[in-house]
């Protein structure tokens, strides 16, 4: 069943992963300006998270009635593991302003191949938190990562900057992107360190809830913010003036909230509960460079022999991390594999001579 429930939350982070940057791109090149609206609608889509809640809640019931137990509690998270989800939650609304604000100014194959370096700091963040184990492969990775965002800081957006974006814009930008990467490879593990400390049995229910305080939390951050800039007041007037129409205006905030975005949050975390931080790292590095290849179909984005040398190198850090992992898994195996032989021997047959 958990292999099951792995597969699914897989699906919905490629689904998330791909499509959320190119939808924000399409917002941003029609004339979409709302930045924080962008960030709110990550997580906006939250009340679809009852739905699971309501339907394991009626399954529990009707499993206790015919166990003839008079009272069906719902099962509700402890108050550290609520405050650590409020604490996330509130990271996870920064990050998301982080991500908008550096889509608004890059394109999104640059933006993509600045995100592929959560990896390697997803990997730092793992080893000091949960105590997740280094090997060569995963330093290796980290170092690749490192250096194909180098090369793009280098390159500084010459020939790469969209039009009506300035020097300025594209820096601050580009940083900003960085720093979402950063902030969100940090979110992971503290996700999964959660899970490690508090006392409550954590099951997929336990985990709904815990995302649904989460994305309550990312978003109630978010309106903060734009009641500050006014964007609700503006918002109709971005949809009147959307170069491609009123209706896809709306059409494509519904898919962006009910389906892209959600489903890259809820699929993170799936990965998290279901595997680990690093394994919800390792496929979001993994889909990226699909990423890349339809903003460049889609939106007609340059990619100079910079992006390709970046893309280079980050597809070397995959594959050195995931190679790593599967040796790492590989020795684990053989190693129970032996101890199981040792303690349990193979019976010797031994010839009796009448």
């Amino acid at each position: 069943m958990k292999n099951g429930l792995l597969v699914l939350v897989c699906m919905i982070l490629a689904i998330g992963t791909c499509g959320g940057p190119l939808l924000t791109r399409l917002y941003y090149n029609n004339g979409g300006e709302r930045i924080w609206f962008m960030s709110f609608l990550s997580t906006a889509g939250f009340p679809v998270i009852l739905i699971p809640l309501v339907i394991s809640f009626l399954r529990r019931r009707n499993r206790n009635n015919s166990g003839n137990i008079e009272k069906t509690e719902i099962v509700l998270m402890e108050t550290p593991m609520f405050i650590a989800s409020i604490v996330i939650g509130l990271l996870v609304g920064l990050d998301n302003y982080c991500f908008a604000y550096g889509l608004a100014y890059l394109p999104v194959s640059t933006t993509s191949l600045i995100v592929g370096t959560q990896l390697g700091f997803n990997a730092i963040f793992s080893f000091f938190m949960v105590k997740q184990t280094f090997t060569p492969f995963s330093i290796n990775a980290v170092v690749l990562l490192t250096a194909g965002t180098g090369i793009l800081a280098l390159r500084g957006g010459d020939g790469d900057r969209p039009a009506d974006v300035s020097h300025e814009e594209y820096v601050v930008g580009f940083l900003v992107t960085l720093t979402a990467a950063v902030l969100y490879a940090f979110i992971l593990p503290f996700v999964e360190l959660t899970y490690k400390k508090v006392r409550q049995e954590i099951t997929f229910t336990l985990v709904l809830e815990m995302q649904l305080v989460m994305c309550v939390a990312a978003s109630c951050f978010c309106i903060v913010g734009m009641l500050v800039e006014g964007d609700f007041k503006v918002i109709p007037r971005e949809a009147r003036e959307f170069k491609i129409g009123g209706s896809a205006f709306y059409y494509t905030l519904v898919v962006m909230t009910g389906i892209v975005y959600q489903g890259l949050f809820l699929g993170a975390i799936g990965v998290v509960f279901c595997a680990s931080s690093l394994a919800s790292g390792v496929l979001i590095s993994a889909l990226l460079p699909v990423t890349e290849v339809l903003a460049v179909v889609c939106f007609q984005e340059k990619f100079q022999a910079e992006k390709g040398v970046a893309l280079l190198l980050s597809l070397w850090g995959f594959v050195s991390y995931f190679y790593g992992e599967f040796k790492s898994g590989k020795r684990i195996i053989d190693k129970a594999q032996l101890q199981e032989t040792e303690l349990h021997p193979l019976p010797v047959s031994v010839s009796v001579i009448a």
